[in-house]
């Protein structure tokens, strides 16, 4: 059996909302301000989530658009995750059973080198990651990608997400899935496997 865990929000703490709500107050504008910018303006942030620029351009073409000089790399200097120990200890029983636990998580750039950094991936048998894949969830082809870099079926892999739209998109392909609240719920869910 295969086992995908999103990382922010199943194995990590989430940034979220109070990411940007920081970024933008440390840059001087409101967070739906930093939001709109990137929105209208290529998508930004979609762009720095499937690998297209890195948070180093990001940065340069906010800077170029709001005329607002930004020289640190907020995404990864307040980025800030902690460990959930019962998931981490959860995945490390799976592994002991002698399953293939991956790591299946929308990223960019400076948050992944801070999740290496602190060896948060480690637990992990491989980590698969919108930044190298070229694609986020819940676009379709995010799992398919795993699965065949796997060599596995769908009806032979779970995925873990605390994002509901995720977690339904691996369903409608036939992965076995739950909708991540907790750690306790998770191995609630994993015992009627």
């Amino acid at each position: 059996m295969l086992y995908i865990f999103d990382m922010g929000g199943v194995v990590t703490t989430t940034a979220g909302n109070v990411l940007y709500e920081n970024i933008a107050k440390y840059i001087g504008i409101s967070s739906s301000n930093f939001l709109s910018i990137c929105k209208d303006n290529g998508d930004l942030l979609k762009q720095l989530d499937v690998g297209a620029i890195t948070t180093k351009e990001f940065w340069i073409l906010f800077s170029k658009i709001t005329g607002i000089k930004v020289s640190a790399d907020y995404f990864r200097i307040l980025f800030k995750p902690e460990r959930i120990s019962e998931t981490y200890s959860i995945i490390d029983e799976l592994k002991q059973k002698g399953n293939r636990v991956v790591c299946g998580t929308n990223t960019i750039d400076a948050h992944y080198d801070n999740h290496i950094c602190r060896g948060d991936y480690s637990i992990f048998d491989m980590t698969y990651t919108s930044i190298h894949l070229g694609v986020s969830k819940p676009d379709l082809r995010f799992w398919n990608m795993i699965m065949d870099i796997e060599g596995v079926e769908p009806e032979n892999t779970f995925f873990t997400d605390d994002s509901e739209i995720n977690v339904q998109a691996a369903a409608s392909i036939g992965i076995k899935t739950h909708h991540f609240s907790s750690a306790g719920g998770l191995r609630k869910a994993l015992n009627l496997l």
